[in-house]
């Protein structure tokens, strides 16, 4: 499975612009939800802890629509995550 990650904002300033994942098919440890991909990528670095970090209001986005943290994870997927305000 392979999913494109997008920072925005402080995220972004942090992060850089985003990420290119891949499990292979069936790997135990793949994300199947964008909450469970927000968890994995806390667990890739303290910055990413910092970021990304669960008390954090950030928001998400898959394929360009805004989502919870219970949507499914397909092949191909762009995930986004924002704080609530961005800027232009």
């Amino acid at each position: 499975m392979k999913i494109s990650v997008r920072y925005f904002a402080q995220v972004r300033e942090q992060l850089g612009a985003g990420d290119e994942l891949a499990w292979p098919a069936g790997a135990p440890d793949a994300p199947a939800t964008v909450g469970e991909l927000r968890r994995w990528l806390i667990g890739r670095s303290a910055l990413h802890a910092e970021a990304l970090d669960l008390a954090l209001p950030l928001r998400a986005a898959c394929n360009q629509l805004m989502c919870s943290a219970q949507e499914p994870l397909v092949d191909g997927a762009e995930v986004a995550f924002f704080p609530p305000v961005t800027g232009g």
